[in-house]
């Protein structure tokens, strides 16, 4: 994309419309360059699940996607409460020298990870109110979209589908609602399975889009990374571009039509 069309969040600019995660890689080092072949900037991190200094004496994510490199987005994957996922936070802050940016998702149950809404809300109202950047996970629903958004928030991510799930944009006519309303960045995070999907959120005009799994679960992550990164922009460029009308029963040849012999009607 062009520095025109750049991608801008908590006064940070980026090329990238493409946000990737950093679990479920057999190593770092897949991770690493799975990352590096999706030409993300910025990379989600579990705080729960991933060491970026609090374990010494385990090997840490930040050796191979440094800081300097990439913009970390701390996130509380596998909290089920406002209070857990504030205080992972903040220890997140700490870890990573005062950084405010966060990745906010409170999770309502243990089997298909959709989103506690009522304490995602009670975390971004403490989190803004002490200062972080909150972008949050979230579900479909314009109202609390904007409610969201209302309280200070600076990006909603509205999920796909489920988590993991792969099943890829279920309801785009909710996304739609979200994006025409929203007066911060919209990313579609969840539930992205292949390209297609990718470059469909893009299409429908989300402002950027957040997996892992997709990548991550593939066979061949670095490929699909690749994969992923040109979906992305194409999805993009598509948006800007403006897709055509759709006419049932009106055909419209592309082709030129003057000059072109004219068969007779058959005579009755």
């Amino acid at each position: 994309m062009t520095a025109k069309d750049a991608f801008s969040l908590a006064g940070k600019t980026y090329a990238s419309r493409l946000l990737v995660g950093t679990g479920k890689y057999k190593d770092f080092q897949e991770t690493q360059q799975a990352i590096e072949a999706s030409g993300a900037e910025i990379v989600t991190v579990a705080i729960r699940r991933t060491n970026i200094g609090q374990n010494a004496n385990e090997p840490n994510l930040l050796d191979f996607l440094p800081p300097s490199q990439y913009t970390i987005l701390p996130n509380t994957a596998g909290c089920f409460t406002a209070d857990d996922a504030v205080r992972t936070l903040r220890l997140a802050r700490e870890l990573l020298d005062g950084h405010k940016l966060v990745k906010l998702e409170v999770l309502g149950s243990a089997d298909n990870l959709f989103p506690n809404m009522p304490e995602t809300l009670k975390a971004a109202k403490t989190l803004v109110d002490d200062g972080f950047d909150v972008m949050v996970y979230c579900t479909d629903d314009p109202i609390q979209c904007r409610m969201l958004e209302d309280m200070g928030c600076i990006a909603v991510m509205p999920l796909a589908s489920l988590i993991g799930s792969g099943m890829g944009i279920l309801n785009p006519w909710n996304l739609r609602l979200i994006i025409d309303q929203a007066q911060v960045p919209v990313l579609v995070d969840a539930g992205v399975g292949t390209a297609s999907d990718a470059a469909v959120a893009m299409e429908l005009g989300c402002d950027a889009v957040l997996m892992n799994t997709a990548i991550a679960g593939s066979r061949n992550p670095v490929l699909m990374a690749g994969a992923m990164k040109k979906a992305v922009q194409a999805g993009r460029e598509a948006f800007l571009a403006g897709r055509m009308p759709r006419k049932l029963y009106s055909a419209d040849p592309s082709s030129p039509t003057e000059g072109l012999i004219q068969s007779r009607k058959p005579k009755s």
